[in-house]
């Protein structure tokens, strides 16, 4: 499959947001990061901006739920429609029981690895994920500086995939840009998320473009 770019709108302009969604038509899904200032230290947007996005565009939601209780959010997440959701496995001692509340709604369920945790950790839940959300920074902010080590766990990630015969995909989040974009590609990357590089720019549909590795666009 084609590299998929996930368009972080935690670095939009929230005081235009149906202009910034406008020019994501490039991207293959819009990504939410749900913050509680409590996981990690930062407040980002809750319902009523998700539902608010939801009313702005056609494409699939991915939310990635940076919060102590993810379980309940999802009930929400799925009546706003999104079709995407992962959470911090360090958040819930039931990982398996949420996955299903996730699947439940037909909804893809996920993931996230911060860089400090281990992918033995997913041993026993990998066949039951439809995607694994490397983190290539330590969670809570945008505009953070890409951690090289994420390059081999998405290699690794690879692997166990191909010896097991399994079908996740592999997304990444944090610091990825133009520069590290084909590293991450060749990585066997699924699904590239940028916040900062996409929305600082001042054409988005070439930065994702330059992301997805059709052009190289410096």
């Amino acid at each position: 499959m084609n590299t998929l770019i996930a368009a972080s709108v935690l670095s939009a302009d929230f005081s235009r947001l149906g202009a910034e969604l406008s020019r994501l038509k490039s991207a293959d899904l819009i990504h939410l990061d749900l913050m509680d200032g409590h996981f990690v230290p930062n407040l980002s947007f809750g319902y009523p901006l998700v539902s608010c996005i939801r009313g702005l565009t056609e494409q699939p939601l991915d939310a990635h739920l940076m919060v102590t209780n993810p379980e309940t959010y999802v009930d929400n997440l799925a009546a706003i429609g999104v079709s995407w959701i992962s959470f911090h496995q360090e958040t819930v001692y039931h990982s398996h029981r949420l996955i299903q509340q996730i699947k439940a709604h037909g909804i893809k369920a996920g993931i996230a690895l911060n860089p400090a945790t281990p992918i033995n950790t997913l041993d026993s839940i990998l066949p039951d994920l439809d995607y694994v959300l490397v983190m290539s920074v330590n969670p809570g902010y945008s505009a953070q500086a890409f951690i090289p080590s994420a390059i081999a766990k998405i290699k690794e990630l690879d692997r166990i995939r191909k010896n097991q015969s399994l079908d996740f995909l592999i997304e990444v989040d944090g610091g990825v840009n133009g520069d590290n974009s084909t590293a991450l590609r060749e990585a066997k990357a699924d699904i590239l998320v940028s916040a900062s590089y996409i929305f600082g720019s001042k054409d988005y549909d070439k930065s994702i473009i330059t992301l997805r590795g059709e052009i190289n666009v410096r």
